[in-house]
């Protein structure tokens, strides 16, 4: 009888294959007892690549040979070896899945599309990593900053840099969020960003918003004798998205903030890289999880958050940090921060941004956890101080200047007033809440 090729099939040996020409993909899979692993993945490899449900005429040897996806992993965990358990409900694997790059090219959407596609919709699969190659990495200018150019950009040699939300987080009158940035910025912000949900909206443009800003920086900065970065939000839709980073840009602002889940992973890239752009680029996480909440399917935040904003060309990114308000295990923010800042190829670092519901009483942990080179971002830990933004953004200062020196934040809050009266107000521990 005839028999298909080998490399024709959506089967292989990781060792077996050329890996320069493929992403692989790892995931987590959770199937019923009686189906076979192997067989299902190998119907998804040829579901996301040449094929459908059914063999069709045009699905070739030939086109397989050069086009089909294979499975190059099968790993149930536990590894059952001569038995299963009678009562068992369900059988849990780990299976990687690698797909010709040529398929789709050096791009995010179709990448996407391919590697999560419609496989996402087929019960209990998570996507847990894409393996990249050099030779799909190499299209990708990655941040054109990171952490060192920022570094440089700003003046600040060695300690973490403080990043402050404007709160309230949508506000009327950019007179009023001119008022709060200049007072956050006096008592030592080195970024102030605008909130997620204000972009450019007609109360509040970004045409009135950036020149009354960056007024205030400079005021600012005369004063504490340091420069101030104002990321100005330009999240919009697409051909909004690119005026706005221009126009920005023209008006003064000195970085730039996009929503990059709500535009896309491709529009955000495409703003990264425009030779226009003159400024960092922080990257939002907002709708992030949606995608990696789920613990049985969608796709993992290191991936969502941590790679694959860094590879589209993100200078800063925002992540939530398990210190405050937001609900994330520790080792999966670890993991994120990780995907930021460790080698990777010619693509820059990222400059992690832990955020939600940090206060100075926090500082101490966050600095043992991710080291120097963040930025620690904070709202409500400024802007609530009870004597003012000015004195939050102190406070925040003199706490890292605290650990810089290998002080207790708690001692050195004895001495220091601001300090002192937020972490009176708000301790050392979580604030906010926990779902």
């Amino acid at each position: 009888m005839d028999r298909t090729p080998l490399e024709a099939l959506p089967d292989a040996l990781p060792d077996g294959i050329e890996l320069e020409k493929y992403i692989v993909g790892t995931y987590y899979v959770g199937l019923p007892p009686m189906l076979d692993a192997r067989q299902l993945a190998w119907g998804a490899a040829v579901e996301q690549s040449t094929g459908t449900w059914i063999p069709v005429p045009g699905e070739t040897v030939d086109v397989r040979k050069r086009h089909i996806a294979k499975v190059i992993g099968v790993f149930e965990v536990p590894y059952y070896e001569y038995s299963t358990p009678k009562d068992l409900e369900r059988r849990e694997y780990v299976i990687q899945v690698a797909f010709p790059w040529a398929n789709f090219g050096a791009q995010i959407p179709m990448m996407l599309s391919t590697v999560v596609g419609n496989i996402s919709m087929g019960g209990r699969i998570k996507c847990l990593d894409l393996r990249f190659p050099k030779s799909f990495l190499k299209s990708f200018k990655g941040p054109k900053f990171g952490i060192s150019g920022l570094r440089k950009l700003t003046g600040v040699k060695d300690r973490p840099f403080l990043n402050n939300m404007i709160k309230p987080c949508v506000y009327t009158s950019a007179k009023m969020g001119a008022g709060l940035f200049y007072e956050a910025a006096a008592g030592g912000a080195d970024i102030i960003k605008d909130d997620e949900l204000l972009a450019n909206p007609e109360y509040n443009s970004l045409a009135e918003r950036v020149p009354l800003f960056m007024e205030a920086a400079d005021r600012a900065n005369a004063e504490k004798n340091e420069k101030t970065l104002y990321t100005a939000n330009i999240t919009d839709s697409i051909t909004r998205l690119f005026e706005n980073a221009e126009k920005a840009q023209e008006w003064g602002a000195n970085a730039l903030m996009v929503n990059f889940l709500a535009v896309g992973y491709s529009a955000f890239q495409a703003v990264c890289e425009d030779p226009s752009t003159k400024v960092p680029v922080l990257a939002h996480m907002d709708i992030a999880g949606a995608l990696y909440e789920s613990p049985i399917t969608g796709i993992a935040s290191n991936l969502v958050i941590g790679k694959l904003p860094r590879i589209c060309g993100a200078d800063i990114t925002v992540f939530p940090a398990p210190y405050g308000k937001a609900p994330i295990l520790k080792e999966r923010y670890l993991g994120m921060a990780h995907e930021m800042v460790m080698p990777l190829l010619h693509i820059e670092q990222t400059a992690p941004m832990p955020s939600g519901g940090i206060s100075p009483g926090m500082v101490e942990e966050v600095m043992e956890d991710l080291g120097p080179d963040i930025v620690i971002g904070s709202g409500g830990g400024i802007h609530a101080h009870p004597k003012g933004p000015r004195a939050g953004a102190t406070a925040f200062r003199q706490a890292i200047e605290a650990k810089m020196k290998g002080i207790p934040v708690s001692q050195y809050a004895s001495e220091h007033e601001e300090l002192k009266i937020a972490m009176e107000s708000w301790g050392a521990g979580r604030t906010g809440f926990e779902l």
